[in-house]
């Protein structure tokens, strides 16, 4: 067998889920023994190694190229693995909130305990990133034991910094803007509600999900997941125009969350070839060990503190 192909690990005496096979070639891929630009054991390889049918492998496969592990994922060719694919998530370029919150939602989703804490103005992005895995359930491709979800949104009796006119002679049109803006945020929340409150009937899987209302608006979005990544982004203003208001245009200051730029933050950062680690490696691993350890503490003073409860009508 060309040594390029080859797998890294004995042979398993069990069969492992899709689920599993993940966990473990993300596992080679953070330490190094997977390395960027390196091709992948075939599938019938994987397979045998596994003790599982090929189905089960491209199941693995295809969760990481959603993650965006692997490139070349198909039935013809071996897989590659991602050049960006370094271990730590601080190491992957920012992405859109609509484009990088997903992958990262499945991998959460991928435990058997899901813990998702978010602060965001109105929990659009974290809806539709949900939504696949909650598709993925009812499925019965995914069953975790336990979901827990926290979110802190601005609260209702608040002035929002924004979206507000650009014009003061406007102003008033702001109360139109707050009742849009309400509007999005408890629909959204409730859908999110909703549905993750389904799966306690319908999968007899132990779900909590929590609403609370923060007295400002957040300038940033924060998402925590598993209590070992931080994925943090602005909302970044930008002049927009609104039609809707008397048929005449509206100038206002808004940010589009779903584009906002995401980093993530997390354990592992920077293992070379072999699974060695230089020094600027573990000063990486560390400084995105403390922003999670720090934004986790940051998320529940606010929690615990000037936050009240929240009801989505």
């Amino acid at each position: 067998m060309d040594p390029e192909h080859a797998s890294v690990r004995e042979p398993r005496a069990s069969r492992a889920s899709h689920r599993e096979i993940a966990d473990e070639l993300r596992s080679r891929i953070g330490s190094g023994a997977l390395r960027p630009g390196q091709r992948m054991p075939t599938q019938a390889e994987l397979a045998e190694e596994f003790g599982v049918e090929r189905g089960a492998v491209r199941q693995a496969l295809d969760i990481l190229h959603a993650e965006r592990l692997l490139t070349g994922v198909s039935k013809g060719s071996p897989a590659r693995v991602a050049e960006g694919a370094w271990p730590g998530w601080s190491a992957a370029p920012p992405q859109p909130t609509v484009v990088g919150l997903g992958p990262r939602v499945a991998a959460a989703f991928a435990a058997p305990q899901v813990r998702i804490d978010a602060l965001c103005l109105t929990s659009v992005s974290l809806t539709l990133a949900v939504g696949e895995q909650l598709r993925l359930i009812h499925a019965g491709e995914l069953k975790p034991a336990k979901i827990d979800v926290r979110v802190l949104l601005p609260s209702h009796r608040i002035e929002l910094a924004f979206p507000t006119p650009v014009d003061p002679v406007h102003a008033g049109d702001g109360g139109l803007l707050h009742e849009r803006w309400l509007a999005v945020r408890n629909a959204q929340g409730l859908v999110l509600r909703q549905n993750l409150l389904a799966l306690r009937t319908t999968h007899g899987i132990d779900v909590r999900l929590t609403f609370r209302a923060l007295p400002f608006t957040p300038p940033v979005k924060l998402y925590l997941l598993n209590e070992a990544e931080a994925l943090f982004a602005y909302y970044t203003l930008g002049r927009h125009e609104q039609r809707e208001f008397g048929g005449e245009p509206l100038q206002l200051y808004d940010a589009d969350g779903t584009r906002s730029m995401l980093f993530a933050f997390g354990p592992g950062a920077g293992t070379r070839d072999g699974g060695t680690r230089d020094s600027g490696s573990r000063e990486a691993e560390a400084r995105d060990t403390a922003f999670v350890a720090e934004s986790r503490r940051w998320f529940d003073a606010l929690w615990e503190t000037i936050s009240s409860d929240l009801e989505l009508t």
